[in-house]
C-alpha cells in the first residue's frame, strides 16, 4: 500500500516538473535509456550535469566579475552550460542561457537590433553588461530550484524502489 501511494507521487511530482515548464522532452529521453542494468541512470546523470556545471557557473561569475567584460568568452561558458542543461532536459534553464547568448552577442555588435551597435563602450555596453548579469541571476535562480525539486523529486523514487515491470510469459 505505502510503495503504491509512493509510486503515485513519484508520478505526480515528475508531471508537476513538466506541467510547470522546469523539465522538456529531454529528460523522458534519459528516462527512456535507464533500465534493469542501470537502474539510477537517470539520477547519476542529473549529478553529472550538476558537478559539472558548478564549474562553469564559477567561470561565468569570474568572467562576470571583470571591469571589461568579454562577451565571446562568456558566450563560450553559457554555450557549454547550454549544452549540459539542454542534454538533462533543464528547460528553463535552457531559455535564461539563450537569452543570456544573445546579449552576449549584442555585447560583441551581433545581436538584439534594439541595441545601439556604435561604439559598445559607452551606454550600450553597460547595458547590455547589466542585462548579462540579471539574466545570469535569473539562471542561477531556475538551476537552483530545478536542483531542489530534482533532489525531492529522486529522492521519493528512491523510496519508492523500482518500478515493477510485467514480463511476457516465456
Amino acid at each position: 500500500m505505502e510503495r503504491t501511494r509512493l509510486r503515485r507521487q513519484v508520478a505526480l511530482t515528475r508531471q508537476s516538473l513538466f506541467d510547470q515548464g522546469f523539465l522538456d522532452e529531454q529528460f523522458i529521453q534519459l528516462e527512456d535509456l535507464q533500465d534493469d542494468a542501470n537502474p539510477n541512470f537517470v539520477e547519476e546523470v542529473v549529478t553529472l550535469y550538476y558537478r559539472d556545471s558548478a564549474r562553469l557557473i564559477t567561470n561565468i561569475e569570474k568572467a562576470l566579475e571583470k571591469n571589461s567584460l568579454d562577451f565571446n568568452k562568456l558566450d563560450g561558458f553559457m554555450h557549454q552550460f547550454k549544452g549540459s542543461s539542454s542534454s538533462i532536459g533543464a528547460k528553463k534553464v535552457k531559455a535564461e542561457c539563450t537569452l543570456f547568448r544573445e546579449y552576449c552577442r549584442a555585447g560583441n555588435g551581433e545581436g538584439l537590433p534594439h541595441l545601439s551597435v556604435q561604439g559598445l563602450n559607452g551606454f550600450a555596453w553597460i547595458h547590455t553588461s547589466c542585462r548579462c548579469t540579471r539574466t545570469f541571476q535569473q539562471i542561477k535562480k531556475e538551476y537552483a530550484t530545478l536542483k531542489r525539486k530534482l533532489e525531492a523529486y529522486f529522492q521519493v523514487v528512491r523510496q519508492a524502489g523500482p518500478a515493477e515491470t510485467a514480463c511476457w510469459p516465456k
